[in-house]
């Protein structure tokens, strides 16, 4: 027993009982088979000095399952902004004690493809394909008769037994239009999309929904958007140059929603040298809860792109898929929606009388 790998022959020899025995016990069987307690722990403690692992491969083919799961993305590895997607999709499988294998493509459909016929040639039980951004997007060959999820994305068209999992984009622009008009604003500018309702960038799904909610819930208070900016790039540039226009404009208004906080820095920034302060003479929200939203002085008031609880859901989605076909059982399609937690900071107050 001191060489190679320990088996269970080895922990049965040394905790004196069948390796039958010692494969109920360790396999979670024993209380079912009525196997005393004090041999249950006998064995347990005697497989953890030796060091035993179970042989995955067997436990696998008696599963008829490979224990391995698959995580795909084009550029989530190696981004600092969606990284807990990562986490949260290998916390949700190491709690289930399976493996997965994550592969970035960095958004080369060839290489895409050629990772995904790598993990199925490797019979992983599914996939998660994963994006940076929200957006929608085909099923790639092979996979789209799964078991996958879509992790932040959609499909084009909508797929029996393939769920996507998503933020809540709609409900955080509807909670954001309520958040300014619940504070007394009606003077709201857009920065980033807007005033119409097609005015968002191509192919951005999370513009499109966030400005959506947010024309709902002014509509419902009788109001349209004072103003609106659409950029196709949301980066701290364009927030600068919108709310000097902004700012020059007759009436400038007492409120601005940015569509990320890349935007609502450059939006501090045409603040600060009109000599205006947040949320005194302007009040903001935005949208992701990036790290520079916490480090704004004052504090930005932003919806949080949940990615750990996104990362988990979608592999629990992907179980539930397989055990599904398994089973027979119903699978989980359609599109699963995730609230955005508000981070409410010191970016909004009740406008100027």
């Amino acid at each position: 027993m001191g060489r190679g790998r320990v088996t269970l022959a080895d922990v049965a020899l040394a905790a004196g009982v069948s390796s039958t025995t010692a494969s109920l016990v360790l396999s979670g069987r024993g209380d079912e088979l009525r196997i005393s307690d004090t041999v249950q722990h006998r064995v347990r403690e005697v497989s953890e000095s030796l060091g035993y692992r179970p042989n995955i491969l067997s436990v696998g083919l008696r599963r008829g399952s490979s224990l391995a799961l698959g995580f795909v993305s084009d550029t989530v590895a190696t981004s600092q902004l969606a990284g807990d997607l990562i986490k949260g999709a290998l916390e949700a499988a190491h709690e289930r004690g399976l493996m997965l294998f994550i592969a970035e493509s960095e958004g080369d459909p060839k290489v895409e493809r050629r990772l995904l016929n790598a993990l199925l040639d490797r019979q992983v039980d599914g996939v998660v394909l994963a994006s940076m951004f929200t957006q929608t997007r085909r099923l790639p060959s092979g996979l789209d008769h799964g078991p996958a999820v879509l992790l932040n994305a959609l499909p084009r068209e909508p797929h029996p037994t393939i769920p996507s999992v998503v933020p809540d984009e709609l409900e955080a622009g509807r909670a954001a239009a309520r958040l300014l008009l619940e504070a007394g604003h009606r003077s709201i500018h857009l920065v980033g999309a807007g005033p119409r309702r097609e005015d968002t960038p191509p192919g951005t799904v999370a513009g499109r929904e966030r400005l959506q909610g947010i024309l709902e819930v002014l509509a419902d208070a009788g109001l349209e958007p004072t103003s609106g900016y659409l950029h196709e790039d949301w980066l701290p540039q364009h927030g600068w140059a919108a709310t000097q226009r902004i700012l020059a404009a007759d009436g400038a208004g007492s409120a601005i929603i940015t569509f990320n906080d890349r935007l609502a820095f450059g939006a501090y920034q045409a603040l600060h040298e009109a000599g205006l302060r947040v949320p005194q003479d302007m009040s903001l929200v935005s949208f992701d809860d990036a790290p520079v939203a916490e480090w704004l002085r004052p504090g930005l008031t932003t919806f949080a792109i949940p990615h750990y609880d996104l990362g988990h859901r979608a592999v629990e989605l992907l179980l539930e898929t397989i055990a599904a076909r398994r089973d027979g059982g119903p699978a989980p399609a359609g599109v699963h929606r995730l609230p955005m937690p508000l981070r409410a900071r010191e970016s909004v107050a009740p406008p100027r009388s």
